[in-house]
């Protein structure tokens, strides 16, 4: 059966005889809007192709980057911005607390490309991004993922990996869980000793709390990244809304004044 090809401005998706879900296809689309952002503000040759897999080339995974480095707005929160928000979340700035956490795991195995592995992990992690803040979509997006991409046997279960301690997890996948003090999908992927992990905190249990000024930085990160979650949102919803995108269902919008 061949398939109907979804198409960015004319660029295919995927391949006429090739199949995929939806949350595969909104992941190629977010990706292939973005790279094509990145040509229009010469930060990308334009002899860059296509990807027909959805791995993106180093030099468009590198140029995305630097394209949403100057084009997502992220200022430094304020003092009173901090300290409104710790007031308001103060039992998630605590000690021995506990995460409720899922993750996708693309496993490092002998053999493996690790460079188009982690294309592969970064192109998801930038579809779960987009669904940040969309509780329903959210979780089916997750799940759907974590059945399709992870290596782990939680993906039977949508990736769930149940009530987490520090102590039960790796070192270095405990030091990326329990830094963060906002619950939702982690802004970078997470390496460990079994691979690279796309993870989102479901919730956290209340340890004891600390006054202000000892969390002061952690929490100006989470406001940063809070910011750059919408922001990244909201550049997407633009940049479809002014690109002839078929085949896929997109937020879009025509003006950059979107909420």
């Amino acid at each position: 059966m061949i398939a109907k090809l979804a198409q960015v401005n004319g660029v295919p998706l995927h391949r006429p005889d090739e199949q995929l879900d939806e949350a595969t296809l909104r992941q190629r689309a977010c990706s292939e809007l973005l790279r094509q952002a990145a040509q229009r503000a010469g930060l990308l040759a334009a002899s860059d192709l296509p990807p027909v897999d959805g791995v993106l080339s180093e030099a468009a995974s590198d140029a995305i980057e630097a394209l949403l480095e100057s084009a997502l707005s992220l200022p430094d929160p304020s003092e009173q911005a901090c300290r409104r928000h710790h007031a308001a979340h103060a039992t998630r700035y605590s000690t021995g607390a506990r995460v409720h956490a899922r993750h996708i795991l693309f496993a490092v195995t002998p053999g493996v490309n690790v460079v188009v592995l982690r294309k592969r992990a970064e192109a998801v992690l930038l579809d779960m991004r987009c669904h940040n803040g969309d509780a329903r979509r959210a979780d089916d997006a997750f799940a759907a993922a974590a059945e399709a991409f992870s290596n782990c046997p939680s993906s039977d279960h949508g990736g769930d990996l149940g009530w987490l301690s520090a102590s039960d997890c790796a070192p270095e996948f405990a030091r990326a869980l329990f830094a963060q003090v906002e619950v939702g999908v982690l802004p970078c992927l997470v390496h460990s000793r079994f691979g690279l992990h796309v993870v989102e905190v479901l919730a956290r249990d209340t340890g004891i709390a600390q006054p202000f000024e000892a969390v002061r930085e952690a929490v100006a990160l989470a406001l940063r990244q809070q910011s750059c979650v919408t922001a990244l949102r909201q550049y997407l919803i633009v940049l479809a809304g002014q690109a002839n995108v078929q085949g896929v269902a997109l937020d879009a919008s025509a003006t950059p004044l979107v909420q």
